[in-house]
């Protein structure tokens, strides 16, 4: 076993870098600390014994059969660009689109789930590459709202989907609706490609690992000025004395052409009347007030309509006999993939909802209209906790890889995005291969793996991945010394720190609940502005390129099913 010094010392260009900056003051520091930091050590030195047993070495990358040298680098260019050449241009008219949508899949995201795959596969990591990131057809996306620099959502949704932007926390309602003001919303209406697609004749269907009601799913169907209103309960007391239709109601009440055909994903409690009992955990109950069971209601409306809720009914679903299936597997959100096996009713992953999805819509000889979010990848990254939102962003890469198999791209759209960014960062310097999840090593001055962690000003090990606000902020604050539920961060886990960043040397930053460290404290992570990626394959995806406003993808979609205004 190789050992990690306790306190690495800073050596080669990294030292380079902290020397070109204050170097007398900051000598000065480094030799207080390190007096310091040698004191610590003794009063450390047995639990280091017992922390080396538990957290061991910087992993060991498996052999690899992938052999690179000069050739093989200029080899695949010119096979790369061989396949670009021969890229084909479909322009015939699709007959099915499908929408996947990251929810806060950002670049960076994106790439740290690319390596993490491959990591898990006992590769490097860096060459691999996630299914959608196999798709042609590329170009960026400008998530701005009208109001914001950052948006949320809802607005960011409203444009992909009805082809115009609009202000944060509107639902598929045009700018000039004010948020909350439900007497705004008339007239506002903005029509969605789901809409378009209904009163088409064709199938419809929403996925999402998120509740049916939440932004994302509900701006395909709901028009809303209050994304948060997603059933009776939440509405304000003038929007429900006025009979305005909270997002569940939307849902069960969609008029277009005959009703969404299918819907799975979380949120049970915005359907179920506060009179009743979940029927998965018996202390909860649903939260509508004005006694109606939408989730009844969505099963008695047509003849071969069914709401299931528990994975045995998923799997018994006959799609040759099903019309219209209402999925709701959770009172909120869905599990994370990575807790989802210990769910006690059983949940589908989104693969299998996606494959299910396509089993019902794919036998409407018109086409189809698929809307698939990884609703649950935002989650975790509000919560800071990296391990979850890249193995939620590694399944969406699983859905997608599924989707591919299934369709016929001939005459399927393809699309793959986010809806916006997050704040996570991918930096430090690492050697190749190091863990994604793991604390930085870098390399030597001549370029060999170094055998130590790199260090900051404190000679403290840092991670690869953080984030420049949330809850892992090192010094706990009262208000987030509780931390999410169900997440750990360092410092929460002993004494508060209060001299600067947390003693890493020994923590297992790969663990699942690890809170990656923030720079800002908030309670929650927020979204990032930068631009999203959108992956594009089938016809018209060629249409795909250049930097584009996000509202942008809407009018593709409409004008290769053949549904311009």
């Amino acid at each position: 076993m190789t050992l990690i010094p306790l306190f690495p010392r800073r050596t080669g260009r990294h030292a380079g870098r902290s020397a070109t900056h204050g170097v007398v003051r900051r000598a000065a520091h480094r030799s207080t600390v390190r007096s310091t930091l040698r004191k610590a050590t003794c009063r450390l030195a047995l639990a280091i014994l017992a922390l080396l047993a538990a957290v061991g070495s910087p992993p060991v990358m498996a052999q690899q059969e992938r052999v690179e040298t000069p050739q093989t680098w200029f080899d695949e260019g010119r096979a790369a660009l061989a396949e670009a050449l021969a890229l084909p241009r479909r322009e015939g008219r699709a007959r099915n689109v499908v929408l996947v949508v990251g929810d806060g899949m950002g670049l960076s995201t994106v790439a740290a789930a690319r390596i993490l795959e491959g990591q898990q596969r006992g590769q490097r990591g860096e060459e691999n590459r996630l299914a959608f990131e196999d798709l042609p057809y590329v170009a960026l996306s400008k998530t701005y709202s009208v109001n914001q620099q950052v948006a949320d959502s809802a607005p960011t949704m409203t444009a992909l989907i009805t082809g115009a932007k609009t202000n944060d926390g509107i639902l598929s309602l045009d700018q000039q609706a004010i948020r909350q003001d439900h007497t705004s919303a008339r007239g506002r209406e903005l029509r969605t490609l789901l809409e378009m697609a209904e009163d088409a004749g064709k199938a419809t269907g929403i996925v999402s690992t998120a509740r049916i009601t939440h932004a994302t799913p509900a701006a395909t169907y709901a028009h809303a000025v209050e994304r948060d209103w997603e059933d009776d309960s939440q509405l304000s007391d003038a929007a429900r004395t006025a009979g305005y239709p909270d997002i569940a109601r939307q849902l069960i009440d969609f008029s277009h052409g005959d009703g969404i055909e299918v819907a799975l994903g979380g949120g049970r409690q915005h359907f179920l009347p506060e009179t009743m009992t979940d029927p998965e955990y018996p202390d909860a109950k649903g939260q509508r007030k004005d006694g109606r069971n939408l989730a009844a209601e969505w099963a008695a409306q047509r003849p071969g309509a069914q709401w299931i809720w528990n994975r045995a009914q998923f799997d018994a679903v006959d799609p040759a006999t099903t019309t219209h299936l209402l999925g709701l597997f959770e009172p909120s959100h869905m599990q994370y993939e990575h807790d989802r096996p210990g769910d006690a009713a059983g949940e589908p992953s989104l693969r299998e909802m996606a494959d299910k999805a396509l089993d019902v819509l794919s036998r409407d000889e018109r086409g189809f209209f698929l809307m698939i979010e990884g609703g649950r990848i935002d989650h975790a990254h509000h919560a800071g906790n990296a391990y979850r939102a890249l193995t939620e962003t590694i399944e969406l890469s699983n859905t997608v890889r599924a989707v591919l198999s299934r369709v016929n791209l001939d005459d399927t759209l393809v699309i793959v995005t986010a809806d916006h960014s997050h704040v996570l960062t991918f930096a430090g310097y690492p050697r190749r291969g190091n863990p994604i999840l793991g604390k930085v090593i870098g390399n030597e001055d001549n370029g060999s793996p170094s055998t130590t962690f790199d260090v900051d000003l404190l000679g403290r090990p840092y991670t690869t991945l953080s984030y420049a606000n949330g809850p892992g902020f090192p010094a706990a604050t009262d208000q987030q010394a509780a931390g999410p539920k169900h997440f750990f961060h360092a410092p929460r886990a002993a004494n508060r720190n209060t001299d600067g960043r947390p003693l890493l040397s020994f923590v297992d930053t790969t663990a699942p609940d690890y809170l990656q460290e923030s720079m800002v404290p908030l309670a929650g992570e927020t979204h990032g502005g930068e631009d999203v990626a959108i992956y594009a394959t089938g016809p018209w995806a060629h249409l795909f390129h250049g930097v584009r406003e996000q509202h942008y993808v809407f009018h593709v979609m409409s004008h290769a099913l053949g549904l311009g205004r």
